[in-house]
């Protein structure tokens, strides 16, 4: 590139940490710098350092990365950071030249103006925004003049969680390079004591083990360092590249002589709670497993290696139960059985014999899972001391039954009562996790997604370990009457061996010469209450190792604390409610420099006397993509809250009805060559037509052959504007100007009242607010001889569309009315007829599914939907030979 130009980018966190910074060319990875003669595209990377400081599990990290350009011209250096999912980022800057920009975090709308601003001026770069199990990424890439230095620094912050009797700290090293100062610094400052501390990484050999790797800890304080050598780093003794690849985690715990331990700084407060030594309370638990269709395969025999394992792991003074869900609801047994051995191996045989089948009823699921739990207490089946927890594990979305998301959540609130809480497990990614992370969230529980991957059984296993050992109920946390402030949440259903329970808040009265904290909670045999008793002027004493402490780290560990909790009560809050914690989180935000969902860091460069942007933004746990962020002019869409209509595939027609919660879908056999109108509009002059393909076949061959649309014409007359878009290139024509893309490129074309956006098999075309249409990308395998590949048409927005459109899709952007029922077997046991009542016609419809492929054009989403026979007949205006056109336009 000519121009040291920095363009408006987007950046965005990730799940773990991992550090890159190197030439954009060849990939772009976390990681290290380039040594002397390792230069890279002209790029020498020449020192990568992470500074950990942790104080009272709160963690404050610095990742520095700097580099130099030795090239002749200007190069592009791209700066990637992995950070845990739990983690804000509170700072970035960027350094050129001895010139530093730093970062200021705005609320996202006003970040969003700003960016919008500088794609109107064309100043503006692509985003890469992904999401792994653990952690989030920060890309940020910016043209460095030839000679010249940059220096990237990120700073985020976090409250380390206890996680099965440790804190972790998990950073992702991977920097495809070797650099001449790699440094990892850990230092830690716990007025408890340390009692462990470990360091381990997936890629140290033992000679690194013996010096790169130094671990230490005593007192109070611990460290870690590791800083290997450029020779450590060599792959072999004569390699160039870097064996530094893989996980580097850090584990501790501290001394708890006492089960609890209160901190206070500045007049802010936190209260640590993790006794040890109780006697496990004794849980009923039913598991409420999805034996779906879309479970079959690996899903299902991971699932029933985990519930097998799981089973050798539950104490015989447990109860358990299995409810199994799909279009029906089956049970193990009729009420919960105490886990005797024999009883434990008869469940083993239950488990082995489970088989996938039918649709998903999420909703019966639950209710008969929650129905066995409070029955059992009612009629005193299970012990007066014991608790109850319900575990869902689900692969989709519900589509039989009640399928309404906020009504399924209704009757789980209504049943369980705030009586025990409901954990979700979702697994893979064609589901709600919103949905399931809501449900969970009212009923004092979690959502956890469980990844399609080899250790999948593993991850279900983990999550039950976590669970597996309460050893208090009912736990409540109190402070002296007024004399606190702010308080975070103070109650929980359950304390987890393993876990810790962390309160903050700000006192009321800074000058109070002693503090109380009591704790009281059910065990497994009787109430208990635990009294920490804090003298201030102790505390001062003890508190004064300031090497090891950040600032006002307290006040800074409430602020984080509280704006999680602030988050998590927005996901069910309606109204008022939830613009009242919408403000006091954006606030702290806002006031503590946190980059949360409810803002964006703004990095702003001036150069040339324009303003050059950076936002970075924080990603939801749902499947993430680079074009989805609000931000980014790029070609992907996510499902709309509002009706959709598409035709895909064979090709199926699929019509969303929203008044009904529900779908129809139905089939056009016509020969290959065929032109339909699927959208025609004369008051805004919008036409889409679709043309047929079928596939290759043998004329020995008598099968009847499946078809697909291989060509659209999409035409706007009023804007005399055209396109035409093949498995092999998009046209455009504008008036009678013509320019030609092909799905590998990257592009946005606007003018007035139009956008059209490639990328990645994917293409949007928006004809101002109101109309928006999606064109999905299918490419078959090579080798495969009858295939051709094929295209997926969507409309995602129609609101505009006049009362007057037509056509196959376009007949029904208008509201329109159905009733099914008689709902009975037919032919395939898997697929229920019924009768529907549409357009003063009766129809004899079968419940299916199709696929909506705008997220993954290879996996898809599944869609359940009443499919109607014969071309749609009785369902479309006419017949389906009076939508035949001569041609595309």
């Amino acid at each position: 590139m000519a121009s040291a130009r920095w363009p408006c980018l987007i950046l965005a966190l990730l799940s773990s940490l991992a550090v890159s910074g190197f030439p954009r060319s060849p990939s772009r990875q976390l990681g290290k710098r380039s040594l002397p003669g390792a230069v890279v595209n002209g790029i020498e990377v020449y020192s990568t350092k992470v500074s950990c400081k942790v104080t009272s599990r709160f963690a404050h990290n610095v990742v520095t990365t700097r580099a130099v350009n030795h090239a002749d011209t200007a190069k592009e250096v791209s700066f990637d950071v992995e950070l845990p999912k739990t983690a804000f980022i509170t700072n970035f800057t960027l350094t050129i030249d001895g010139v530093t920009y730093p970062g200021n975090v705005k609320e996202k709308e006003v970040a969003k103006k700003q960016y919008e601003k500088a794609v109107s001026q064309d100043k503006t770069a692509g985003l890469v925004k992904a999401s792994g199990r653990k952690l989030e990424k920060f890309t940020v890439s910016v043209n460095v003049a030839a000679g010249s230095k940059v220096t990237f620094e990120l700073t985020y912050e976090e409250l380390l969680k206890r996680h099965k009797g440790k804190y972790e700290m998990y950073l992702k090293v991977q920097p495809k390079q070797l650099v001449k100062h790699f440094e990892i610094t850990a230092d830690i400052f716990e007025p408890q004591g340390i009692s462990t501390l470990d360091a381990e990484a997936s890629f140290i050999t033992n000679d690194l083990l013996g010096s790169a790797l130094t671990k230490s800890f005593s007192g109070k304080k611990g460290h870690v360092s590791f800083k290997p050598s450029l020779d450590q780093q060599r792959s072999c003794p004569t390699c160039t590249d870097s064996l530094l690849k893989g996980d580097f985690i850090i584990t501790y715990d501290v001394n708890r002589e006492s089960p609890a331990n209160v901190q206070i700084v500045n007049g802010y407060f936190v209260h640590f709670f993790a006794p040890q030594g109780l006697p496990v309370v004794p849980k009923n638990v039913v598991f409420v497993i999805d034996v779906s269709g879309s479970m079959y395969g690996r899903k299902m025999e991971q699932t029933k290696d985990a519930l097998l394992k799981i089973l050798d792991d539950i104490k015989e003074d447990d109860y358990l139960n299995f409810v199994l869900f799909s279009g029906d609801v089956t049970t193990w047994k009729d009420s919960l059985v105490q886990a005797t051995p024999e009883n434990i191996q008869k469940a083993r045989e239950f488990v082995r014999n489970i088989r996938d089948q039918g649709m998903t009823n999420i909703n019966d699921g639950l209710l008969t899972g929650i129905s066995m739990l409070n029955k059992a207490r009612e009629e005193h089946k299970v012990p007066e001391r014991s608790t109850s927890i319900i575990i869902m594990l689900t692969d989709g979305d519900a589509n039989m039954g009640v399928s309404k998301p906020e009504k399924i959540q209704e009757n789980v609130r209504n049943a369980i009562g705030g009586k025990f809480p409901l954990y979700n497990l979702g697994f893979g990614n064609n589901l709600n996790y919103n949905f399931l992370e809501s449900m969970a969230l009212e009923n004092h529980g979690l959502a956890r997604r469980i990844y399609e991957d080899s250790d999948a059984n593993l991850q279900l296993q983990g999550f039950y370990e976590e669970v597996a050992n309460p050893l208090l109920t009912s736990v409540e946390v109190g402070y002296p009457e007024n004399a606190i402030q702010d308080l975070t949440q103070n109650t929980y259903q359950h304390f987890y061996d393993g876990s810790e329970i962390v309160v903050a808040g700000r006192l009321a009265d800074e000058d109070m010469n002693s503090f109380r904290a009591d704790v009281k909670g059910h065990g497994a045999i009787n109430d208990l209450t635990f009294t920490e008793e804090v003298d201030m002027k102790e505390m001062e004493e003890a508190l004064k190792e300031r090497d090891y402490i950040f600032g006002n780290y307290i006040e800074r560990l409430w602020a984080y604390l509280t704006i999680e909790q602030l988050l998590e009560k927005r996901k069910n809050a309606q109204g008022k409610e939830k613009e009242t914690l919408t403000a006091q989180a954006l606030d702290l935000s806002l006031k503590y420099h946190f980059v949360t969902p409810l803002t964006s860091m703004v990095v702003t460069k001036p150069e040339d006397n324009e303003n050059q942007t950076a936002i970075a933004d924080k990603p939801g746990e749902e499947p993430v993509d680079a074009a989805l962020s609000p931000f980014a002019p790029t070609a992907s869409y996510q499902p709309p809250v509002t009706p959709y209509y598409y035709v895909d595939g064979d090709p199926h027609f699929i019509i969303q009805v929203p008044e009904k919660d529900d779908a129809i879908c139905f089939n056009i056999d016509e020969d290959p060559g065929t032109v339909l109108r699927l959208i025609q509009d004369p008051v805004t002059g919008l036409t889409v037509n679709g043309q047929i393909i079928g596939e290759k076949r043998s004329s020995q061959d008598s099968q009847p052959r499946k078809t697909y649309f291989g060509k659209l014409g999409i035409a706007n007359a009023h804007l005399d504007f055209r396109i035409e878009v093949t498995p092999e290139r998009i046209t455009l024509w504008n008036g009678a100007a013509q320019s030609t893309f092909s799905w590998l490129d990257t592009v946005m074309v606007t003018q007035d009242g139009l956008s059209v956006m490639i990328n990645k098999k994917n293409m949007v075309v928006s004809f101002g607010d109101g109309a928006t249409f999606v064109v999905v990308l299918h490419q078959v395998w090579k080798k495969q001889p009858n295939h051709h590949d094929f295209l997926g048409f969507y409309v995602v927005d129609s609101h505009r569309m006049s009362t007057q459109t037509h056509g196959l899709l376009g007949q029904f952007f208008h509201p329109f009315d159905f009733k099914v029922s008689d709902i009975h077997p037919g032919s395939d046991p898997t697929k229920p007829d019924a009768t529907m009542v549409v357009k003063n016609h009766r129809l004899t419809v079968t419940r299916g599914s199709q696929k909506d492929y705008r997220k993954d054009a290879s996996i898809g989403v599944k869609v359940a939907c009443w499919f109607v026979h014969d071309n749609g007949q009785g369902l479309i205006d006419g017949i389906h030979s009076d939508y035949i056109v001569p041609d595309l336009f």
